[in-house]
């Protein structure tokens, strides 16, 4: 009992020192003041990575493109792999002919709603 006496003595004198709050307080910022230039190294290596990703982002678009007229170029010529009209249909260019039952004009049941 008196040790616990002891312990509350020293706390609660501890608590009423300056020193000993304002250490406490520097301390806290320090430990915030790292952690803070710890999370800006990450944003920046992030916001290097994002650059770098869109950058090669756009060349892959660029290729892509690129491989999609060679195809329609392919397409167009007397004897294609892939007729143009296909290709159109893979890339939306063109309505899609109905297929199924959609062709035929039946009508599927209404979906149910199920809540």
């Amino acid at each position: 009992m008196e040790f616990a006496n002891k312990l509350v003595g020293l706390a609660s004198r501890a608590a009423n020192n300056n020193v000993v709050i304002d250490v406490c307080l520097v301390t806290s910022f320090a430990v915030l003041g790292i952690r803070s230039l710890n999370q800006q190294n990450v944003i920046e290596s992030l916001e290097a990575e994002k650059d770098s990703l869109t950058k090669s982002n756009k060349a892959l678009k660029k290729v892509m493109w690129d491989w999609k007229q060679q195809l329609f170029a392919e397409a167009s010529s007397p004897s294609p792999l892939v007729p143009l009209d296909s290709l159109k249909a893979i890339y939306g260019e063109s309505p899609t002919p109905p297929t199924g039952d959609a062709a035929k004009g039946v009508k599927s049941p209404p979906a149910k709603f199920v809540v």
